[in-house]
C-alpha cells in the first residue's frame, strides 16, 4: 500500500486558515485596522463597496513597510511581534500571529501601496489568490493602502454563507465600534457606497462613547475608576433605568484590546443585582489595564477571548467597582457640615419696634346668659367693616331661600316591605337612605373596545362563561392578571401577554396588506440614531410605515416620527420606535422569523398594556372578547403562555 500522508500546498493551508481568520467582510475589517493600528497610526480611513463585499480599501498614515517587508507580510506566521514563545506572555499589540494578510490574500484580489517616510518610492503589490501578480516601485503617501476586492471570489461555497448587505454592514460597524472605542485617540473615518456613517476626531473615551452612540447617552453613564495591585478598572456604566433587552452596549477591554469576557458580564449582572428591570441588560464600557503576563490572548483564533490568572478576584473587584458607583448614583447626598453655602437663620433685629395688634372693639359688658341669643358682641366691629366700600362689592350674596333638610333629601320608596324583604330585621334602617351618584370612568381607548365575539369552537370551550355573567365577574390581581369564573373553574389571563397577542394579529394583517392607519402626533420628534439602528431603520422603513407610522428622514443619522399607528395611544413615539428596533434585533436570531411578521411582534411587544396599569370592568372584558376572536389565543407571538384555567376540582383538592 502507498503512502497517503502528504503536505497541502499553501494555497490550499490558507485558505483553511482563512475559515478561521475570516468569516466575512467584517472579519477583513477587524484585522487590517488592527494593523494600522499596530503601525502607529492617527488617521485610519475605511472605504466599503457593498458592505465589503466588492470592496474593502483601508489607508493609514502609520509607518509603512519597505519593499522586503511589504512581500513577507503575506507568507504564513510572518510577524515583527514575536520573536521567542515567551514574547506571547508579553504582547501589547493587535495582532502578533501572522495569518491574517496570508488568509485574506488566499480568498480575494489584494493590492498593497505601502511607503515608509524615509523612503522616496513605496512598493506596490498585486496578489491573486495567494499568487504574487507583481510587485513594483511606485509614487504614493507614507503610510499603508490596502485594497481588498471580490471577497470569496474563488471559495463559492463560503461566498453563499454571506448574509445581506444590511447584516454585513452591521457586523462591520459592530467591530468598528470595538475599534474605535478603544482607541480614541486616532481618527476614524467609515464610509459607504460613497456615503459616510461615521468621522470621528481624537477625543477621550467618554466624548467617543457620545459621537458613536448619540448625545442622549451622555446623561446616562455612571464613571467608574478602580486601581488595585491586580488590576486597574475605569469606565463607564449606565444607570439601571436604561438597561435595555438588547446586549449591543456591552463592552470589555483590556490593554485597549476588546474582549468578550461571560464570567465578568456575569458580575456585571450581580452588580445590578435587584435594580433592572427583568430581562434587560445594562450599557457598560469597562477598560482593565493589567499586567500581560497574568492573561493569555492566544486562546481563541479571533482573539477576543482572553483567560486572566486570578479571574476571581478581579470578579470581586468588577463587582465592588460597580457597587460603589451605583450608590453614589442612588443614594441621598449627605449633609457637608463644612459647606460654605449652608442654610442660615436670620437674627431678629432688635432695633424694629412691635408690630401693634389689631385693634377689634369688644363690648366687655356682655353676658350671654342675659342677653338675647341673636346679639353680636362684635356688632360695632362688624358695622365698621360693612361700611367699607371693598367689603360692599365683594360681599357673598346672601339666598333668597334657604334649603330645608327635607326638600334637599331625595324621595325614597315608599314600599319598605317590598325593598327589604329579603334582609334581616336588623339590618333594615329606620332612616331614609340618600341615593349615591355614579362615579364617571374616563372613555374607554380605542385597542380595549369589544370586537366580534368567539367563533371558534374550541376557543369557546375554553371560554364557557354562565348567560348572566356582568362585568363585575373579572377581577383584577395584582395589576398584572385577570380573573374571570367559567363553568370549570377559574380563568386566569395574563393582562399584557393577552394585549400583545390582540395587537401581534391587528400589525400582522395591517402589514400584510398595507393598509396600516397613521394617527398625526401634534408636534412630531426627532431621533438620531447610532449607524447600526440607522442602517437597520433604513432596511425596513417601507414596512415600517405600513404598520401606520409616518416616518421620513431627516438629515445624516436622523428620522423624524409625524404620526404613529392608530391603534396605539398615550405612547411616547421615541420610545416606541426605540423599543420597536429593540425587540427586532432580539427577534432576528430567530431565522423563521420574516421581516413583517419580525416588525409585527416587535411593534405589538412595545406597545402592549403594561403591567401595573389598572384596568376598569369594561376595558377588562374588551381584551378577553379580542383575545379570544384571535386565532391563537392560547400562546403569544413567541410561544408563552396566555391564559391558564384553575378547575374547580383542584380549588376543592386544596381545601380538603
Amino acid at each position: 500500500m502507498s503512502d497517503i500522508i502528504q503536505i497541502l500546498p499553501d494555497s490550499v493551508a490558507n485558505q483553511i486558515a482563512a475559515g478561521e481568520v475570516v468569516q466575512r467582510p467584517a472579519s477583513v475589517v477587524k484585522e487590517l485596522v488592527e494593523n494600522a493600528i499596530d503601525a502607529g497610526s492617527t488617521s485610519i480611513k475605511i472605504n466599503l463597496k457593498d458592505a465589503g463585499k466588492t470592496l474593502i480599501q483601508i489607508i493609514d498614515n502609520g509607518c509603512g513597510m519597505s519593499a522586503t517587508d511589504a512581500r513577507l507580510a503575506f507568507e504564513r506566521h510572518a510577524t515583527s511581534k514575536i520573536k521567542a514563545a515567551n514574547d506571547l506572555f508579553a504582547i501589547r499589540t493587535m495582532g502578533f500571529r501572522g495569518e491574517a494578510l496570508a488568509s485574506i490574500a488566499a480568498i480575494a484580489n489584494v493590492e498593497l501601496k505601502t511607503k515608509r517616510t524615509e523612503d522616496e518610492l513605496g512598493t506596490c503589490l498585486l496578489i491573486d489568490g495567494s499568487e504574487l501578480i507583481s510587485q513594483d516601485s511606485v509614487a504614493c503617501p507614507s503610510g499603508s493602502n490596502f485594497i481588498v476586492k471580490n471577497l470569496f471570489y474563488n471559495v463559492p461555497a463560503r461566498r453563499k454563507f454571506l448574509k445581506a448587505n444590511s447584516t454585513e454592514l452591521r457586523n462591520i460597524i459592530t467591530e468598528f465600534y470595538r475599534i474605535a472605542l478603544a482607541s480614541p485617540d486616532i481618527e476614524f473615518q467609515l464610509i459607504h457606497n460613497d456615503v459616510e456613517v461615521h468621522n470621528l476626531a481624537p477625543s477621550n473615551r467618554r466624548q467617543r462613547i457620545v459621537n458613536i452612540f448619540g448625545r442622549n447617552i451622555n446623561t446616562r453613564l455612571i464613571g467608574i475608576d478602580t486601581d488595585t495591585s491586580i488590576v486597574k478598572i475605569s469606565g463607564f456604566i449606565g444607570k439601571p433605568k436604561n438597561a435595555k433587552r438588547r446586549s449591543d452596549e456591552q463592552f470589555f477591554f483590556v490593554n485597549n484590546r476588546y474582549m468578550r469576557h461571560s464570567y465578568f458580564h456575569k458580575a456585571v449582572l450581580l452588580a445590578y443585582d435587584k435594580i433592572l428591570p427583568p430581562g434587560t441588560v445594562p450599557p457598560y464600557f469597562i477598560f482593565f489595564e493589567v499586567d500581560p503576563k497574568i492573561i493569555d490572548i492566544n486562546i481563541h483564533p479571533t482573539k477576543t477571548e482572553i483567560k486572566f490568572e486570578d479571574e476571581q478576584a478581579i470578579f470581586q473587584i468588577i463587582r465592588a467597582s460597580i457597587r460603589e458607583a451605583l450608590g453614589k448614583f442612588n443614594i441621598v447626598p449627605s449633609i457637608d457640615f463644612d459647606e460654605d453655602n449652608s442654610l442660615e437663620i436670620p437674627l431678629v433685629n432688635q432695633d424694629v419696634s412691635d408690630v401693634e395688634a389689631p385693634m377689634i372693639k369688644v363690648n366687655h359688658e356682655f353676658n350671654p346668659f342675659e342677653a338675647d341669643t341673636s346679639f353680636n358682641p362684635f356688632e360695632q366691629g362688624r358695622n365698621t367693616i360693612e361700611d367699607n366700600q371693598f367689603y360692599q362689592e365683594f360681599k357673598p350674596k346672601t339666598p333668597t331661600a334657604e334649603p330645608t333638610a327635607q326638600s334637599a333629601k331625595k324621595e325614597v320608596p315608599q314600599d319598605w316591605d317590598k325593598l327589604y324583604q329579603d334582609r334581616e330585621p336588623d339590618l333594615i334602617p329606620d332612616y331614609p337612605i340618600e341615593e349615591q351618584t355614579e362615579l364617571k370612568r374616563p372613555p374607554m381607548p380605542d385597542y380595549f373596545k369589544p370586537q366580534e365575539a368567539p367563533q371558534n369552537q374550541i376557543q369557546q370551550k375554553i371560554f364557557q362563561r354562565d348567560r348572566n355573567a356582568k362585568s363585575q365577574d373579572f377581577f383584577q390581581l395584582k395589576n398584572r392578571y385577570i380573573l374571570t369564573p367559567v363553568r370549570s373553574g377559574l380563568m386566569i389571563i395574563d393582562q399584557r401577554k393577552a394585549h400583545e397577542r390582540i395587537l401581534f394579529e391587528k400589525f400582522r394583517n395591517s402589514v400584510q396588506n398595507n393598509q396600516g392607519v397613521a394617527q398625526q402626533t401634534l408636534f412630531p420628534q426627532t431621533i438620531e440614531f447610532n449607524a447600526s439602528d440607522y442602517t437597520l431603520l433604513q432596511v425596513i422603513i417601507e414596512d415600517v410605515r405600513a404598520l401606520g407610522f409616518d416616518i421620513r428622514e431627516f438629515g445624516k443619522k436622523t428620522f423624524v416620527i409625524n404620526g404613529t399607528p392608530a391603534d396605539i395611544q398615550n405612547v411616547n413615539p421615541k420610545e416606541l420606535i426605540e423599543n420597536l428596533l429593540e425587540n427586532y434585533k432580539v427577534n432576528q436570531l430567530d431565522v423563521k422569523v420574516k421581516v413583517r411578521e419580525n416588525l409585527a411582534k416587535a411593534l405589538a411587544k412595545a406597545s402592549a398594556v403594561n403591567y401595573g396599569k389598572t384596568l376598569n370592568s369594561e376595558e377588562m372584558s374588551a381584551i378577553i372578547d379580542q383575545l379570544f376572536a384571535c386565532e391563537t389565543p392560547n400562546y403569544t407571538p413567541d410561544g408563552k403562555t396566555i391564559v391558564s384555567v384553575l378547575e374547580t376540582q383542584e380549588l376543592d383538592k386544596r381545601f380538603r
